[in-house]
């Protein structure tokens, strides 16, 4: 896949900004900043709680990127459930975190030393921390969770926010230079595969193994086929 000068969206302002200048965008937008001072929505209980602010991106594939804001007392299942939503979830595979020598599972093994996925966000993400994430261990996708910081909020319920996001990063399709809208399943894995939809046909796989593109770092892989949400 070529690599490419990431951008992406503030979900507050629309304002696409570079991938190395979020994090000061987020912390000056006006809009954000106007946010902050709502009243938080919803039926659930209000809390007043630190929101922990991470990055997420895929591991080896970095152009896929969201900063996210979490409650500290939500779990690591909160976190994998809205992964698997917003980026990953084709077939209910298994998942699991690594942090440092410890692993989180979804189906943990105690006698390998891996616990579940109750453990709150805040045990877990501290200062420094950055986390392994992977979904499906066979066609495995791996992200990469880093601490950015977290801030006081009063809260309603355990949604995750999603700060910023990345733009779709741009692929041509191998015949004609037109925007890919689908990638063979067989021939992602040696970066090639791009096909526009006039060009599809003609795949020399078949049509069976293209998948279309999708803004995830899971394009292309096992049957996944764009977000729950």
């Amino acid at each position: 896949m070529a690599r490419q000068i990431s951008k992406g969206k503030c979900s507050f302002c629309q304002q696409i900004v570079a991938k190395n200048a979020i994090v000061k965008h987020l912390s000056t937008c006006e809009k954000r900043l106007a946010r902050l001072n709502e009243p938080p929505i919803g039926k659930a209980k209000i809390r007043h709680i630190p929101l922990v602010q991470l990055l997420v991106e895929g591991n080896g594939s970095p152009q896929y990127w969201m900063h996210i804001e979490i409650p500290a007392d939500a779990l690591l299942k909160n976190l994998d459930s809205f992964l698997r939503d917003i980026w990953l979830e084709c077939c209910g595979h298994m998942s699991a975190f690594t942090v440092g020598a410890q692993r989180y599972s979804v189906m943990p093994e105690s006698g390998y030393g891996e616990k579940g996925m109750a453990a709150k966000v805040s045990v877990v993400f501290t200062p420094g921390t950055v986390a392994l994430y992977e979904y499906d261990f066979g066609t495995t996708t791996e992200l990469t969770l880093k601490y950015v910081g977290e801030r006081e909020a009063d809260y309603r319920g355990f949604d995750i926010g999603i700060l910023a996001r990345n733009e779709p990063p741009e692929y041509k399709c191998e015949v004609c230079g037109a925007p890919a809208t689908q990638v063979c399943s067989a021939c992602i894995w040696e970066n090639a595969g791009w096909v526009c939809d006039k060009h599809a046909p003609e795949h020399e796989c078949g049509e069976d193994m293209l998948l279309p593109v999708v803004n995830s770092p899971r394009v292309g892989m096992c049957a996944y086929a764009g977000p729950l949400r």
